[in-house]
């Protein structure tokens, strides 16, 4: 018996490239869930993503047109919802630092709508889905998920005795995922160029079913108001360009406006309140509300050193150029070529 079972979960940003993944995933291995209800503002992507489903499937489903800026709007759908996966944000960089106000309407005060949400509704378990900018953020798409982080374990200091449980899942550039490095590769080649913005710069790299795999994991294990950060490898984007267009010297054009040249997943401040869970990191509460005691034994944590920090920069495990081509093979494109 599955934790899902005859359950109701709502997705914020369902038609995204992680909520697609994820609705297909808990389908095939969770037949027995009872509802799955797609939350977004977009009315054509839900029109297309409701092609992507079997009848069967679609019988589970509802596709329900909203924004989470609408309070009012996501409390009508999440009557009935036991479970919520708020994956729904602005997320382009540099469309933040010239935008910051919307970024602030959807990422912060969208994050506040959903809480209180979840408390009016009697939802049990929430997951959102965070980033490694929000990690000693430089730009503005950091801080707003930082506040969203901070806002969602918070949440777990004022549910009384309602039986709801808040976490964060923080993950690093998801390959494949819209206007991420890698499409953005696999298209600009074309043109003969392939524009680097440093040579040193590195980040952190997981496919859509990794991230997929570790919200359901949130989700079935979550006490209330862990950060959760999966051991990941790096790449250097350098060695991207080179995987996917060896044949095209790299431009080095310098950094965006909010670009970090290393990102990281959890600071040396972090470190007070973090505990290794052996495929996952959990950064717990200064003042958890459950029994830290219980928390380590049941899982078997063990604290992380004082100053230890989790950069794309210092990681112990790289992808070489092969290791991406293979991934993009198995993960994007099947009959990936180098140029």
């Amino acid at each position: 018996m599955s934790i899902f079972e005859d359950k109701a979960i709502l997705v914020t940003g369902g038609t995204g490239s992680f909520g697609k993944r994820f609705i297909h995933t808990l389908l095939n291995r969770y037949p027995d869930v009872r509802r799955i209800v797609v939350y977004s503002r977009d009315e054509l992507k839900q029109f297309e993503m409701q092609q992507e489903f079997s009848p069967a499937e679609l019988k589970k489903m509802r596709f329900f047109l909203g924004d989470v800026r609408d309070k009012e709007r996501l409390s009508r759908a999440f009557e009935g919802i036991d479970m919520v996966v708020h994956a729904a944000a602005l997320k382009q960089v540099p469309a933040a630092e010239y935008n910051p106000s919307e970024f602030i309407k959807t990422n912060i005060m969208g994050a506040e709508n959903v809480i209180a949400a979840a408390f009016d509704a009697q939802i049990t378990r929430v997951v959102a889905l965070s980033t490694d900018k929000a990690a000693a953020p430089i730009n503005l798409y950091g801080a707003t998920k930082l506040c969203s982080d901070k806002l969602f374990i918070a949440a777990n200091n004022v549910r009384g005795k309602r039986p709801i449980r808040f976490s964060v899942v923080r993950y690093g550039n998801v390959m494949g995922s819209r206007g991420s490095v890698i499409p953005f590769f696999l298209n600009i080649r074309q043109k003969g160029k392939m524009p680097v913005t440093d040579a040193t710069m590195t980040r952190f790299n997981i496919s859509l079913d990794e991230g997929v795999d570790m919200v359901l994991f949130g989700l079935e294990h979550q006490w209330g108001g862990e950060l959760y950060v999966p051991k990941i490898p790096s790449y250097r984007i350098l060695d991207v360009a080179k995987a996917i267009a060896p044949s095209i010297e790299p431009e080095i054009i310098g950094i965006r406006p909010g670009e970090k040249i290393h990102e990281e997943m959890i600071t040396e401040a972090d470190s007070f309140s973090t505990y290794d869970m052996g495929p996952y990191y959990a950064i717990l509460p200064q003042v958890p509300n459950f029994n830290l005691e219980d928390f380590v034994g049941h899982f078997k944590a063990k604290k992380v050193e004082q100053g230890f920090r989790y950069s794309s920069g210092n990681n112990t495990e790289w992808l070489s150029v092969e290791d991406i081509r293979a991934l993009i093979c198995q993960h994007i494109d099947p009959e990936f070529k180098p140029l």
